[in-house]
């Protein structure tokens, strides 16, 4: 059984944990299903609008598929999100991604 399979089977089972929705969306993006990977991490943060890796991967995806603005946008939500939290490592590697965006 694949990683996508298996991680299916327990979303079954628990269609709200975020770490299980966030992992999907891992393995979708690596699958190369990019808009399904997007899907995921909407979930993800539809569950907890805090999970700052969800913006970081997210905004990860939205710039490899070339979605530069959509990127943007969902980079400076985390790094907003970052900062009140006072996650400041998270904060510089969100702000990298952001300062390396055309």
């Amino acid at each position: 059984m694949s990683r996508l399979e298996q991680l299916g089977k327990l979303l079954e089972r628990d269609p709200d944990d975020v770490f299980l929705n966030f992992g999907l969306a891992m393995e979708l993006r690596a699958a190369g299903d990019v808009d399904a990977a997007l899907r995921q991490f909407d979930r993800a943060l539809e569950i907890d609008p805090n999970y700052l890796a969800a913006y970081m991967r997210k905004g990860e995806t939205l710039t490899n598929a070339r979605r530069f603005d959509e990127a943007r946008a969902v980079l400076e939500r985390g790094a907003d999100l970052a900062r009140r939290q006072g996650e400041m490592h998270m904060l510089e590697n969100i702000t990298e991604m952001l300062d390396a965006l055309p």
